[in-house]
């Protein structure tokens, strides 16, 4: 089986990471990928903001390893991208981005539900407990169908992420799921089936067989992404990704280049 791109892979500059990228190109190599693409976390308009993402002068050394490992691996794709946060208000910042290099997609993803709490930050966990779980997700989810709506994005990164600490309402969260779907389906945003849900407390792939379901059931593309932050997670778990992905009727993938897109089967 000819597994699909890696389109979701960090390096050293968001300071929890490991590796430079000519080692994840050359992972990606060994394992038989055709296909890779970098996606760092991205600066924000301050660079004080957090401590877990490259600062705004560091964007073009991201973009120049980026580049080294493009030379270096000629036999294998490998796609220049980012992951964004999306904040409300932020999205002047994210246009800025847009237009400072020829990138090739940006996944936009949600990880703050208010500008100080990082939902999927260990650092934070006890935060939860002030919260109520469906009140959280909630905000999330509003949050991420912004993202979708904005249309700044080629594909929306781990679309269930509040469930990384095994923390889920009792209440159905599908309503919820709704309203993101339907921003995704208008705007046709991908979605990614991020496997690193499986190696968090969760043990799921990102999304659920559920959410994802759904998405298939809106047209929703997808990709895939192994949220690699060492090399040796390159591609980690993608036959699992894509047994999932059949299980719910999925056959192909979306791949990217030059912020345009083309489908590819899987």
């Amino acid at each position: 089986m000819q597994l699909p791109a890696d389109y979701h892979m960090h390096t050293p500059l968001c300071h929890h990471a490991v590796g430079e990228p000519v080692d994840y190109a050359r992972r990606a190599v060994e394992i038989g990928l055709k296909e890779i693409g970098f996606t760092d976390h991205s600066p924000m308009a301050k660079d004080n903001f957090d401590n877990w993402r490259m600062s705004d002068g560091q964007l073009d050394e991201y973009v120049a390893k980026v580049r080294l490992a493009q030379k270096t691996f000629p036999q294998l794709i490998i796609r220049l991208g980012l992951e964004v946060d999306y904040l409300p208000g932020q999205e002047d910042w994210i246009r800025k981005l847009s237009a400072r290099h020829p990138w090739d997609y940006f996944i936009g993803s949600v990880h703050y539900v208010s500008d100080s709490w990082d939902i999927d930050n260990p650092a934070k966990l006890s935060e939860w407990k002030k919260r109520d779980a469906f009140e959280v997700w909630s905000i999330y989810f509003q949050r991420l169908a912004l993202a979708a709506k904005s249309g700044l994005f080629e594909i929306i990164g781990h679309a269930d992420l509040p469930k990384k600490f095994g923390i889920r309402p009792a209440q159905d969260c599908r309503p919820l799921y709704e309203e993101f779907l339907a921003a995704a389906a208008k705007t046709g945003c991908a979605i990614e089936l991020n496997t690193a849900g499986l190696r968090k407390d969760c043990r799921e792939i990102y999304p659920s067989p559920e959410l994802l379901q759904l998405a298939k059931g809106k047209k929703i593309p997808i990709t895939f992404g192994s949220d690699a932050h060492a090399p040796a997670e390159v591609g980690m778990n993608f036959a699992e990704a894509v047994a999932l992905a059949r299980s719910v009727g999925y056959v192909e993938s979306c791949r990217f280049n030059r912020r345009q897109h083309e489908f590819i089967k899987f």
